[in-house]
């Protein structure tokens, strides 16, 4: 498992209710992954010196205790299986009474930059140590988009949404769904499937499912392919 401390930001906030938001969540998780892979040596340059990219098919994130300013937290990230070229990492976020306040399955495809296509992982997941999965409520790795959907204003791909790797970074599709959230929903668990690479100037519209406890965001492209489909239980 690796690990790494810090401490809830004003910044990090919802500051409809002052607790952590889940794309603020989602860019703990990221960053913790980055680190265990550069402190091992697999970062990014060794990634680009191979022509290779992880990149995420999808998350599923149980919140179980809100994390609110100021908090002291842990976070901590491992991966529990490879299987061809599919990865699949846990995260957990614990407050500085050792309680696990979010908890995250994550599924990840190796990439081949050259050619586009999904490589074997094989002896690249040499320097990484499997451990156990956590046990979390199981859920589809698919999101049925529902039938009946708001179309709300669309809006272009800005240089901010960009990562490394010229296209939307996944935190950034959570982050533009939070925006059709009613103020007084309380996210308890949270499911993202991607599905198709955003990258600048691409034009996003959202199409938005409102229930009473489940609201289901896709973003999808002005064709009507989904982006990223968004699904928030309350």
């Amino acid at each position: 498992m690796y690990s790494f401390p810090s401490r809830i930001r004003y910044s990090e906030l919802n500051h409809q209710d002052g607790s952590l938001s889940c794309s603020s969540i989602i860019n703990y998780f990221q960053d913790c992954s980055t680190f265990h892979s550069e402190d091992l040596n697999l970062g990014l340059s060794y990634l680009n010196s191979k022509n290779r990219v992880w990149l995420l098919n999808g998350w599923q994130l149980q919140i179980d205790k809100t994390a609110r300013l100021g908090d002291y937290i842990t976070v901590s990230t491992w991966p529990y299986d490879f299987n061809g070229f599919y990865g699949y990492r846990n995260f957990i976020m614990k407050n500085d009474k050792e309680e696990v306040l979010v908890a995250a399955n994550s599924i990840w495809v190796y990439l081949d930059t050259t050619t586009g296509r999904p490589m074997n992982i094989s002896d690249d997941n040499a320097g990484y140590t499997l451990e156990p999965p956590y046990p979390m409520k199981p859920s589809g790795r698919k999101i049925k988009i529902p039938d009946s959907m708001t179309a709300y204003p669309s809006f272009p791909v800005i240089k901010a949404n960009i990562d490394s790797y010229h296209h939307v970074n996944n935190g950034q599709y959570v982050k533009m769904a939070e925006e059709y959230l009613p103020v007084d929903f309380i996210v308890n668990f949270m499911r993202v499937e991607y599905r198709m690479q955003a990258v600048l100037g691409d034009i996003i519209v959202p199409m938005v499912s409102k229930g009473k406890d489940i609201i289901t965001v896709v973003l999808t492209s002005l064709s009507n392919k989904p982006y990223a489909v968004i699904e928030f239980l309350g």
